[in-house]
């Protein structure tokens, strides 16, 4: 199986995710490629149609909550479409970041990347046909999403710190799969 990697396309841009929700509900994708494009179509329609896949992988109940959620919820739900969505990178938080925090190692190191990366890419041959370009633009907005859910202090310092999630938004991933709980580096209880 092949990884989507389109999430270069955009980081977790909550708000962005949140305006395409919303337009999803209603129906209503008027001005909205303009609107996130920074008033380039083009770009927001890449943009809008890389977050409505990902919105498509959020159950109809977590889809629901995120309409009304408060903004730590809707962040953290906004997280697991992308989790949902992105195969490299759930995997690379549940066997990278989950392992460092048993071990109380916070600090991910550019090596533990690379590793993890050339893992990855004897399982699948994608990874090594990437350029140079490319394979770095995968790395940094991976980043990039870590920072903005705050599972990382920063892109620059890339230090560990586990997400608090509402028992509602620990409630819908415990329906759906409890596994999703190791994306915020918690333990999962059942």
């Amino acid at each position: 199986m092949k990884y989507s990697l389109s999430y270069t396309a955009a980081s977790l841009r909550i708000h962005d995710t949140l305006l395409v929700a919303k337009a999803m509900h209603s129906g209503n994708f008027d001005a909205i490629d303009e609107k996130i494009g920074n008033g380039k179509r083009s770009t927001g329609k890449r943009i809008r149609q890389e977050m409505t896949k990902r919105l498509h992988n959020l159950t109809s109940q977590q889809f629901s909550y995120l309409l009304q959620a408060n903004p730590d919820d809707a962040q953290n739900l906004a997280f697991v479409a992308v989790c949902k969505t992105y195969r490299f990178i759930y995997e690379f938080i549940v066997e990278v970041l989950c392992e460092k925090m048993l071990h109380l190692d916070f600090k991910i190191t550019d090596g533990e990347y690379l590793s993890f990366y050339n893992r990855k890419a004897e399982l699948h041959p994608q990874l090594e046909e990437l350029s140079q370009t490319s394979s770095s633009k995968i790395r940094q907005v991976l980043f990039k999403i870590l920072e903005e859910v705050g599972l990382i202090d920063s892109v620059r310092n890339k230090v560990l710190q586990p997400k608090f999630v509402s028992p509602e938004v620990g409630k819908l991933l415990r329906e759906d799969d409890p596994q999703l709980l190791r994306i915020f580096l918690s333990p999962i209880t059942v």
